[in-house]
């Protein structure tokens, strides 16, 4: 190959180079959603035919961030369409029309719709309302402190109203006993150390207070006979208040775990305790609750960007 000819190829390949780089550069990211870039030339896409000012350009990308955010919200919602329920929908839209499940489709066909596409119509709006379903509940997003503030003044205005509604509920006394886990002491160990503990207490060999001093690894408790004085159920995690509320007063529980280990309990009191205030921050909860989820509904897209992570680049 002569020298010429070399440098003409060699030319020609760095200008391909240069054209190439200067369009990949031309390319930029203009925003991010979770992660997942937009381009430039998709806003630019999404204009189409209007006017390239910076109030289309934002709402063409405002389009695409929606988009985005729907079928990542479609993947990371797990919903499988299940065509059996989509064929029993169908039948009922037949009946409710006063039609055979044949004319239905004489019906279909006169609009040039076929079955096959009005039957994936009929999955895809499950879909969506599932994944709609899912995305408003999730947009609910309540504190502690905004609870207080607003069941405080939910009853001191029915205080003053003279309209306050008065909620009693049962308070159990309880005691426990607690063993923790620990590389020298697994489930099955603790569980048959405490039902020894607890054929003893029961056969006279010992007493609660004295098993619950010597063993419980609740010190505090431990220290005064595994008493935990009065309180709601739901003052303690989930297992710990239902073996409360099935135990019979004065008899000694089977031994069940929490996440904190393995207990048995004693239940050696109730009484009616005043549950006012509680119920009043239980009526200011679902008070917020749904008035998100009232705001939510009326723009379900818009509660997806809640929780998403849009980042947008100059």
């Amino acid at each position: 190959m002569k020298a010429s000819h070399l440098r003409a190829v060699l030319f020609g390949i760095l200008g391909l180079f240069a054209f190439s780089t200067g369009a990949q550069a031309a390319e930029r990211v203009v925003a991010t959603v979770n992660g997942a870039p937009i381009l430039e030339s998709q806003v630019k896409r999404a204009l189409g035919k209007k006017a390239n000012s910076e109030v289309n350009r934002q709402a063409a990308l405002n389009s695409i961030i929606d988009d985005i955010l729907v079928n990542q919200a479609i993947k990371e919602s797990g919903v499988k369409v299940n065509y059996a329920q989509v064929d029993r929908i169908i039948e009922g839209i037949a009946a409710q029309n006063g039609l055979t499940f044949g004319q239905l489709l004489d019906a279909l066909d006169y609009q040039g719709i076929s079955y096959q596409r009005y039957r994936q119509q009929i999955a895809n709006q499950l879909l969506m309302s599932e994944v709609r379903n899912q995305a408003i509940g999730k947009s609910v997003d309540i504190s502690r402190e905004e609870v207080q503030e607003l069941g405080q003044k939910m009853l001191q205005q029915a205080r003053e109203k003279g309209t306050e509604k008065k909620v009693t509920g049962t308070e159990y006394q309880t005691r426990h006993i607690l063993l923790k886990l620990n590389p020298l002491l697994n489930d099955a160990q603790a569980k048959a150390q405490l039902s020894q503990i607890r054929a003893d207490i029961q056969s006279g060999k010992t007493t609660f207070e004295q098993a619950a001093l010597q063993y419980s690894k609740d010190y505090l408790s431990g220290a005064n006979g595994g008493n935990l004085g009065f309180s709601f159920p739901e003052a303690y995690v989930e297992p710990f208040a239902k073996a409360i509320q099935t135990t019979k007063k004065g008899t000694i529980s089977a031994p069940f775990k929490t996440e904190f280990g393995w207990h048995i309990l004693e239940v050696t009191d109730t009484r009616e305790g005043d549950r006012t205030q509680e119920a009043y921050m239980q009526k200011a909860y679902e008070e917020i609750v749904n008035k998100q989820l009232k705001e939510a509904s009326k723009d379900w897209v818009s509660a997806l960007r809640k929780h998403a992570d849009v980042k947008y680049f100059n």
